[in-house]
Order: C-alpha cells, then sequence, then structure tokens
C-alpha cells in the first residue's frame, strides 16, 4: 500500500512537469545548510544581490548537502554557498580531471560560478587535555587506542568523504561511533562525553576553547575550498553580481564572522550586512525587524501550514471513515494503509517530498496531510460502528435511505469521537509542523532549529512555547465545539 501511495505522489509530481525558468524580474531563491557557516554564506549572497537591484529571498537551514544540492537541480534554489571536496567527493561521479567534472555538473544544470576565496576543511579534533593526557596528536594514533569514544555530525557519518571512508583509509579499529548535531558535538566533548569529533577549520569554537585539531597525517581529507553553485538557468544579470564575491572572502574573515554569530550572539543578518557595506565601500543602517513581528509571521506560516493540511485530511479523512464503516473490508485497507503512513518517521517522510514535491510548503503540506489521516478515519469508522443496531434497524424500518440514515441519526451520534480523531489530528500536526523548517516551510519550527544551532535557549522557546499553546488553544477550542454540538443529555453519557 505504501508503493500505492508513493506512485500516486509521483504521478503527481510528473504531471506537475519540469521547474519553469524564472521570470527575468522573479526573485533569485538562496539556499543555506544548517550550520552557521552556511546560513552567514546565504545571508551575503542575498544581500549583495539586493544591493545590486537583483531582488532575492533566503530559504535558511534547509538541511544537508544532498538536499541543497537536489532542489539546485529540481529549480527550487538558484544558487548556494558549496565546498569543493563535498562536491566532488560526495555529490558527483569520480573523475580525474576538472573538464569531466566540469562535464557533469554541465549534465545537471548546474555551473559553478566563484570562488569565494577561503578553504573550510573537515578536521577530527578532541579537548586539550585528553590529548595531552593520552598523546594523541594524530589521527593514525587513533589506531591504537580502541577505547577513544568517538562521535560524529550526522552528515559526515555517512558522507563518501567522511566516518566510513575515514575509518577504512586510517584501518581504525573504532565501531560504536554515534552521530548527533554539529553544535551538540561540541557541548559532548568539552563536558566529556565524547572524546574525539569532526570540526570544520573555521570554527570559532577551536579557539576559544582550546580544542586540539588532530593532524591528517595521511591526507585522507582533499581541498574544500568554498565556492557558489548556481543554476545554469541563473540570470547573467545575477551572475555579475554574483562575480563582485570571487576571492573576497579569507579564511580568517570567515572565522571571525562564524565567531560573531556562534559566540557573540549576532545575528548572520547583521554579520553579513557589515559584510556586503564592506564590499560596496559604504555604510548603510541595516533594517531589523522586532521579534514581535518575526513571531507574527511564523505564526502565521505555522497555521496556513497546520490548517490547510488539516483541512485536506478531513475532507478525505470523514468519507473514508464512512465508507470504511460500511465496507470493512475495504476499511481495514484503508486502516492499514494510513497505519503504514504513520509509522515511517515524520522527518524521513519530508525529506521523502523533497524530489517529489521539490522544497517549501507543498511538501511539508502533503507530509502533514499524511500524518493527520489516521485518527479521523479511525475515529469515524469506530464511532459509526459503535452505534447500537437496534438504533440502525428502526431507521431503516421507518424507511429512511442510506443518506438520510447517515445524516439524521449515525454522524450525530459519531460526533464524539469523530471530533476526538480531528483534535488529535490537529494537536500532532501542530506539533509536527515544526519540522518544516528544515525543508524551508517556515512556521515555529525555524526559531527551534536556529537556537539549537546557536544554543540558544531563548531562540528555542520563542518557538517551542508558541507551538505548545496553539496545540492547547486549538485542543481548548474542540472541547468548546463539542459541548456547543452535543445536547447536554449526550455530553455527560
Amino acid at each position: 500500500m505504501r508503493t500505492l501511495a508513493i506512485a500516486a505522489l509521483s504521478t503527481a509530481a510528473l504531471l506537475a512537469g519540469p521547474a519553469a525558468q524564472p521570470a527575468a524580474d522573479a526573485p533569485v531563491v538562496v539556499g543555506s545548510k544548517a550550520f552557521t557557516e552556511s546560513v552567514i554564506l546565504g545571508e551575503i549572497i542575498k544581500q549583495t544581490l539586493e544591493r545590486s537591484g537583483v531582488p532575492a529571498v533566503h530559504r535558511r537551514e534547509l538541511g544537508g548537502t544532498r538536499v541543497l544540492f537536489d532542489a539546485l537541480r529540481h529549480g527550487q534554489i538558484d544558487v548556494y554557498a558549496e565546498y569543493t571536496g563535498t562536491l566532488y567527493q560526495e555529490l558527483l561521479r569520480p573523475a580525474q580531471d576538472q573538464a569531466a567534472r566540469t562535464a557533469q555538473l554541465n549534465s545537471l544544470g548546474v555551473q559553478i560560478a566563484v570562488a569565494l576565496g577561503f578553504s573550510d576543511t573537515y578536521v577530527l579534533g578532541t579537548r586539550d587535555s585528553f590529548a595531552a593526557g593520552t598523546a594523541l596528536s594524530s589521527i593514525s594514533q587513533l589506531r591504537t587506542r580502541p577505547q577513544v569514544r568517538l562521535g560524529f555530525s550526522n552528515e559526515f557519518m555517512n558522507r563518501a568523504d567522511g566516518w566510513p571512508a575515514l575509518k577504512r583509509y586510517y584501518r581504525l579499529p573504532q565501531s560504536n561511533v554515534r552521530g548527533l548535531d554539529h553544535q551538540l558535538a561540541y557541548r559532548a566533548v568539552l563536558s566529556g562525553d565524547l572524546d574525539v569529533t569532526d570540526f570544520y577549520s573555521t570554527d570559532p569554537e577551536i579557539t576559544r576553547y582550546r580544542l586540539r585539531v588532530l593532524a591528517d597525517d595521511q591526507h585522507f581529507f582533499p581541498d574544500y575550498d568554498a565556492v557558489l553553485l548556481t543554476r545554469a538557468a541563473l540570470t547573467a544579470r545575477a551572475r555579475a553580481v554574483l562575480a563582485r564575491l570571487a576571492g573576497r572572502i579569507s579564511t580568517a574573515q570567515m572565522s571571525r564572522m562564524n565567531a560573531a554569530v556562534t559566540l557573540d550572539g549576532r545575528s548572520e543578518t547583521e554579520v553579513a550586512h557589515a559584510f556586503v557595506d564592506r564590499l560596496f565601500g559604504e555604510r548603510t543602517v541595516a533594517s531589523r525587524s522586532s521579534r514581535v513581528a518575526e513571531i507574527a509571521e511564523f505564526t502565521g506560516e505555522h497555521l496556513l501550514l497546520s490548517g490547510a493540511s488539516l483541512a485536506a485530511a478531513v475532507l478525505l479523512g470523514l468519507p473514508l471513515g464512512i465508507i470504511a464503516a460500511r465496507r470493512q473490508r475495504f476499511g481495514r485497507l484503508v486502516l492499514g494503509v494510513a497505519g503504514i503512513v504513520q509509522t515511517v518517521p515524520s522527518l524521513a517522510l519530508l525529506v521523502f517530498m523533497i524530489p517529489l514535491l521539490g522544497i517549501g510548503f507543498t511538501p511539508a503540506a502533503v507530509a502533514l496531510f499524511l500524518y493527520s489521516l489516521l485518527p479521523i478515519i479511525r475515529n469515524t469508522c469506530t464511532g459509526l460502528l459503535d452505534i447500537p443496531r437496534p438504533l440502525n434497524e428502526s431507521a431503516i424500518a421507518l424507511g429512511l435511505d442510506s443518506w438520510a440514515r447517515l445524516r439524521l441519526i449515525e454522524l450525530p451520534l459519531a460526533t464524539r469521537p469523530v471530533l476526538a480523531g480531528i483534535k488529535t489530528a490537529a494537536v500532532i500536526n501542530i506539533g509536527t509542523a515544526t519540522l518544516g523548517a528544515l525543508i524551508g516551510a517556515g512556521g515555529y519550527g525555524q526559531p527551534i532549529l536556529t537556537g539549537i544551532r546557536l544554543n540558544d535557549v531563548g531562540m528555542i522557546l520563542e518557538g517551542a512555547v508558541p507551538a505548545a499553546l496553539l496545540a492547547l488553544l486549538v485542543q481548548w477550542s474542540f472541547d468548546g465545539i463539542e459541548r456547543w454540538l452535543l445536547p447536554r443529555a449526550n455530553r455527560s453519557s
């Protein structure tokens, strides 16, 4: 049944056709990965374009490398910052020369626009005290220290240039290796829960916390020069503007900008604005939106995402629940399919939607719609089946047809379980919608993800508290609807 659902979604995506070519005045869509440096670079790209009169929007923190690259290929974004080591080791087929790599990119409709001027390579590191106590200074020494606890960022755990290849290359014995968020890995190393993790060479935490970088003494990691990847269809005007960034960011500059955000608490937008001021040789005032305005914007996005997906689930779930109650063999099939969808992890379902529906609102809404179906179908079916048989027999004896029995007797008597199913779906929907920020759908998940990345509890609460309050408000609203719809005697029973 899952296969049928996948096939239906695939057919819908194919019918939609390829992405349309952007209009000349359409904004350039800039993407960024879910780590600080990428968000800063995304803001620099956006503000450089806007300062030159090219409209642009920034889709922040869209996830990992593969998500961004696929979004670029399929036209959901127009440009993002990538690294050559990642591009050649992870995203393209192995090629010996630059001409073959360029041909591969051209076949995918992707081009390297400019090199930004700095390199940000992977390094392995540990606490200075641990390195001194164990005389650990290079990656190859891990081969004789199987007791060392390793933990890497989730993306590094599965990359072609990540842990599996590193383990084979250095013949490392460690097997119980954990994957976790990049910023959480720092805290785990500092607290002693981990001994070694992966860093980016421009991470300011390395200097601030006096972490020891292990020498890549057998030269496993390639060069990771920062470049801008663009769609081949990007306008010549936008491409000319991006050329201003060629070679303009040094490794030291990038490290300082990272430190300004992760250690000094400045926003990526503010840091990028200062850089673009220097790039254009002018001093301007950065426009800032208030926290209240930002929360109001997140609220609108979250309500639209949750409301649209829930409404669609109610429109389909109620009829399916009614049919399931009257055709029980079909009912078991429908509930089985809805149950299978419910068992798919929400994050996996969101990522699965990207190749079919792109990024942003649509794939997140479809995923939430699928998650909302099961409680609505099941409660509607159960409520109708629990109606006492004598009542139905009496209605038949009075000459009521099937539609009249449903409208006048069955649905009124099943109101409570039906509303309970919709209420359950709504609460689940609101909570799960926070994950939509991972694929550019916005909502309360945006400040939560940013707060986790920056270790900012206040920012996490800006998304978590309103989401919880919204779920409570929805629950109370459905309680009020139930009191309004049901007669007092029915409520007390």
